[in-house]
C-alpha cells in the first residue's frame, strides 16, 4: 500500500469532529440509559446518608430493594466499551490513532475529575470532621491524579476522591484500547478482550496462591473489567448491521431490569452468582436494548431531557457527593427526622444533584472541553506528524 500524506491540522480537526458526531448518532437511547445509570448511583449514595436522617427520630431506614442501585456503574462500564468502538470507527488501522484517541479521552475525563479531586482535598483541609476521612499522603494524592490504583490507609484500593475508582478502570481500558487501534476493528476488539481475560485469569491465579498481589494487579484484574468487553462486543454487533425489533429490545430491557431486581449476587438469594454475571449480564442486556435499535428519533420532551442529562451524566457522577453531605446536615439542622423525611431527603438530593450537574456541565465541562480541543487541534501536526493515513479495513 502506498503511504498517504500526513493529515493536516484541518484534517485532524475534521476527523476528530466526525468521530465525535458518530458517537452520538443514533444513540439517543444510550444517552437516556446513561442518565438512569447516573441517577441510580446517586440514589445508592443518598440512601446511606438518609439513615442519619431517620436515626434522628430513633428509626431504622430500610434501603429500597427495587434495584441494586450501584449496578449503575456496571451499566456505565458496558456503555463505555460500546462507545469506544462505536466512536472510533475511523481510527482503526490509522497510524497515529492512539495519540488522537487518548487526547480526546483525556480532554473528556481529566479536567472535571481533577477539579473534583482538588475540591475534595480542599474539603479535607477545611472540614476534616464532617468528611470523616483520614488525610492522604503525598503518593496517594499524586497517584489519584495519575489514575494509578493505590491502597489507602483504610485498606481499600481507592483514590483520595473515592468515586475516582471507576475512572482508574476507565483509563486503564483506554490505554489498552489505544494500543490496539493499529489493528482493524474486529482484531482490535479481540486483542483487548483477550488481554482483559488473561489479566483476570492471572489475578485469580495469584489470589489462589495466597500471595498478596500488588495493588495495581489486584485492582485491574478484577472481573469487572470484562464488562468493557461486553460493551465492545455489542458495538461489533451494531457495526455488522444487527438491529432488533422494538419488541425484542423491550424484552431485553425487561429481562435486564428483572435480573437486577432479583439481585442474584446476594448471599441470601435463591441463586448466588458472581457480580460479573449478576450485574454485568443484566447491564449488557440493558445496553443491547438501547444500542441495537434501528435509528434515533427526536423523541418526546421527557426523552430529550433525559438525553440531556445523559450528556451531563459524568458531571452528575462526580458532583453529587458534594451535594449529599451538605444537604444531610441542612435537613438535620432544620429539625426534619423520620422515615418520611429520609425519603424526602433522597428526593431532594436527586433534584439538587441534577441541577448542579447540568450547571457544571454547561458552565465548566463543555467550555473547558472546547478550549482544550482547540488547543489539541493547534498541536495536532506535531502529534501525528508521522501518520501515514488510514489503512484499508
Amino acid at each position: 500500500m502506498t503511504a498517504a500524506a500526513p493529515p493536516s491540522k484541518e484534517g485532524w480537526s475534521k476527523r476528530a469532529a466526525a468521530t465525535g458526531q458518530r458517537s452520538g448518532a443514533h444513540l439517543l437511547a444510550v444517552q437516556v440509559l446513561r442518565a438512569f445509570a447516573a441517577l441510580a448511583v446517586v440514589i445508592y449514595h443518598a440512601e446511606y446518608d438518609a439513615e442519619a436522617v431517620a436515626a434522628r427520630a430513633g428509626l431504622t431506614f430500610e434501603h429500597s430493594e427495587l434495584l441494586p442501585w450501584m449496578a449503575g456503574v456496571d451499566v456505565f462500564f458496558v456503555i463505555s466499551g460500546f462507545i469506544m468502538v462505536h466512536a472510533s470507527e475511523e481510527l482503526f488501522g490509522m497510524s497515529g490513532a492512539a495519540g488522537l484517541f487518548l487526547t480526546r479521552r483525556l480532554i473528556r475525563i481529566v479536567p472535571l475529575y481533577w477539579a473534583a479531586t482538588l475540591l475534595f482535598l480542599a474539603s479535607l483541609v477545611l472540614l476534616p470532621n464532617a468528611l470523616n476521612k483520614a488525610a492522604p499522603n503525598l503518593w496517594q494524592i499524586v497517584a489519584s491524579f495519575l489514575f494509578v490504583p493505590v491502597e489507602r490507609s483504610d485498606g481499600l484500593i481507592r483514590p483520595v476522591f473515592s468515586l475516582g475508582w471507576t475512572l482508574n478502570y476507565e483509563m486503564f481500558f483506554y490505554a489498552l484500547f489505544a494500543t490496539a487501534l493499529v489493528l482493524r476493528r474486529a482484531a482490535a476488539v479481540a486483542t483487548v478482550t483477550a488481554t482483559l481475560v488473561l489479566l483476570v485469569i492471572m489475578g485469580e491465579a495469584v489470589h489462589r496462591t495466597g500471595i498478596a498481589a500488588p495493588a495495581v494487579l489486584a485492582f485491574w484484574s478484577d472481573p469487572i473489567v470484562l464488562e468493557f468487553a461486553l460493551g465492545m462486543g455489542l458495538a461489533l454487533l451494531r457495526a455488522e448491521g444487527i438491529r432488533l425489533t422494538l419488541l425484542a429490545r423491550t424484552s431485553l430491557a425487561a429481562a435486564g431490569v428483572l435480573l437486577l431486581h432479583l439481585d442474584l449476587a446476594q448471599p441470601d438469594g435463591v441463586v448466588v452468582l458472581p457480580p460479573l454475571v449478576a450485574y454485568g449480564g443484566p447491564a449488557a442486556l440493558l445496553v443491547a436494548a438501547a444500542a441495537l435499535g434501528h435509528g434515533a428519533t427526536a423523541g418526546q420532551r421527557l426523552e430529550r431531557l433525559m438525553a440531556a442529562l445523559g450528556d451531563a451524566s459524568y458531571a452528575l457522577y462526580l458532583v453529587h457527593p458534594f451535594i449529599i453531605r451538605p444537604l444531610r446536615l441542612a435537613v438535620i439542622a432544620a429539625g426534619f427526622a423520620g422515615i418520611g423525611a429520609a425519603w424526602g431527603y433522597v428526593a431532594l438530593v436527586l433534584v439538587a444533584s441534577v441541577l448542579a450537574a447540568l450547571l457544571v456541565h454547561r458552565r465548566f465541562e463543555r467550555p473547558m472541553m472546547r478550549r482544550l480541543r482547540r488547543w489539541a487541534v493547534r498541536a495536532a501536526p506535531a502529534t501525528i506528524s508521522g501518520a501515514t493515513g488510514p489503512s484499508p479495513r
